[in-house]
């Protein structure tokens, strides 16, 4: 793709999906085969570091595929991960398809409520988890009626096995799926209502890759080593990179760091080679405050969940010296627009151009393209196959899900004459202050651009006479205090820099904001726990 026209890629693009494509033989089998001692994942998880092979994966994966069929787990059954990030997620991910099962990733931050819908949502099987996590998992299991075998690497109790026992089991041989089967069914992080199961295909796998080249650009290079903060029950962690990674045979470090520090993360990208990386944002905003080490070697940085500021691109560029090319997507239908800096394709202040392969416009309510420059929800044309199948048992939603054969991703959009496209907010995030519709990113990007600001939400809070007033939320870095006089001049450069009907109205100095467990900011809870 390098120096290629984009119109050119877009214009000669196809997507070419085997039938019998599957995620199990894309990102192990297949390598095994032809290079079984090449490396697969360097694992730190637990302190130590442990290379597994592509030969390693498969076998453990072929064996652990075994154990699961001795527990009567078929075709279409649901196996559940709860594991923070290490390379027994993806055995797990890898052998619980080689069953022809559906993979359901969970959040080690999940607590029982959390962990009890989804489990009985799903109607989960079997898990996979920790010992850190047991107790927590086995105090719901009664709860769960579906849920007939728990396996844990803390060892085995009771009814619960052993993973070293697992792993010891007769090898499997893989059930027969293709590219249109079920393989992974991903929880929405619920910020908009309850939470829906979002069911995937095998063949979601090949439509995350264009974006995956457009924005780490060749892979592999030589040398290349891959790494995400990011939790692998994610999609961006799992598919923005994780995943990849092991397509591409490029080496993927695991290490999910118990409290992300930029240190700590600038020392793991040192020490590994690290080259390509996913940072979501709020990781971005908390390096972009330490000192990069001369010994990084990053050369490409893909983010998304959150729209990234002008300022922001440029300390990478400046400090990093590497691109940051942001990603968007969501659950549903992920990776459909992309920046790419080594493509040309970037515009501050938007998320890049649809990828190739992906039909991404701007609609109204009634299905219809708006002109260019004016808001309107952000939709992708299906089918495509990074595309789910369906929500899990809830055939309603999913039909609202679509207008035509449009998805509709419940996203406030705007499209310029040359494609770029601007995120503006979710729908439910807009602010009506004064007859105004405003959206929260621009003002958001603009406050963290401040070198004080560490991060901020913007919300609408009620007001008699406006409707809604902008209220900032805003955290400082270390060890600066949040005064009257830096909360004016936080006023003033919204003011100044986007414009004065988009100033907010007040200032709030907080410790923290209320994030998902992917790392987005819940305006909502700020604007419920203001009220």
């Amino acid at each position: 793709l390098m120096g290629a026209d984009m119109t050119a890629i877009r214009a000669g693009f196809d997507w070419r999906v085997p039938e019998d494509f599957s995620i199990p033989n894309a990102i192990c089998d297949s390598w095994a085969a032809i290079d079984p001692a090449r490396t697969a994942i360097i694992d730190r998880s637990d302190g130590q570091r442990r290379v597994w092979t592509y030969g390693d994966l498969k076998s453990t994966s072929d064996r652990l595929a075994g154990a699961f069929r001795a527990a009567g787990v078929r075709k279409g059954d649901r196996v559940a991960i709860l594991l923070p990030q290490c390379a027994e997620v993806m055995v797990t991910h890898i052998a619980a398809m080689k069953c022809g099962a559906i993979v359901l990733p969970l959040f080690t931050l999940f607590g029982e409520d959390a962990l009890s819908f989804r489990l009985n949502d799903a109607g989960a099987r079997l898990v996979v988890t920790d010992g850190q996590n047991l107790d927590k998992l086995m105090s719901v299991k009664a709860a769960c009626p579906d849920l007939t075998h728990v396996i844990s690497l803390g060892g085995a109790r009771g009814e619960v096995l052993d993973w070293s026992d697992a792993v010891q089991a007769k090898p499997a041989v893989p059930e027969p799926v293709g590219a249109e089967d079920p393989a992974v069914l991903i929880y929405t992080s619920g910020t908009t209502g309850s939470p829906k199961g979002a069911l995937h295909a095998h063949r979601f796998l090949i439509g995350h890759l264009p974006s995956v080249e457009m924005v780490l650009g060749r892979l592999p290079l030589p040398g290349d080593v891959g790494w995400t903060p990011a939790d692998w029950a994610w999609i961006g962690g799992l598919m923005d990179l994780a995943m990849p990674c092991l397509y591409f045979g490029v080496p993927l470090v695991a290490e999910r760091l118990r409290k992300f520090t930029p240190e700590a993360a600038f020392q793991l990208i040192a020490e590994e080679g690290v080259t390509v990386a996913f940072l979501p944002p709020t990781a971005l905003k908390m390096m972009r405050g330490a000192k990069v080490p001369s010994d990084a070697r990053l050369r490409a940085i893909g983010s998304g969940g959150e729209s990234l500021g002008a300022d922001l691109l440029a300390w990478g560029r400046e400090q990093l010296g590497a691109p940051i090319n942001e990603l968007y997507g969501q659950t549903e239908c992920n990776l459909v627009v992309s920046s790419a800096a080594d493509l040309g394709v970037l515009r501050p202040g938007t998320m890049g151009q649809a990828v190739p392969g992906h039909n991404v416009a701007i609609l109204d309510a009634a299905g219809m393209p708006v002109p260019n420059g004016t808001v309107g929800e952000i939709c992708v044309k299906g089918p495509d196959p990074v595309m789910f199948l369906r929500y899990w048992n809830q055939p309603n939603k999913t039909e609202e899900k679509f207008i035509g054969p449009w998805l509709r991703t419940g996203d406030l959009g705007q499209r310029d004459s040359d494609g770029y496209l601007t995120y503006v907010s979710r729908d439910d995030d807009i602010i009506t202050s004064a007859g105004y519709r405003i959206g929260p990113t621009e003002i958001e990007n603009c406050l963290s651009g401040h070198e004080d600001v560490l991060n901020a939400a913007a919300v609408g809070l009620p007001d008699p006479v406006r409707t809604e007033v902008v209220t900032a939320f805003v955290v400082l870095r270390e060890g600066v205090a949040g005064t009257s006089t830096l909360a004016e001049a936080l006023v003033q450069r919204v003011r100044d820099r986007i414009s004065p009907h988009v100033a907010p109205r007040e200032v709030r100095f907080v410790e923290s904001l209320p994030m998902t467990a992917t790392g987005k900011v819940m305006r909502r809870s700020l604007r419920d726990s203001s009220l």
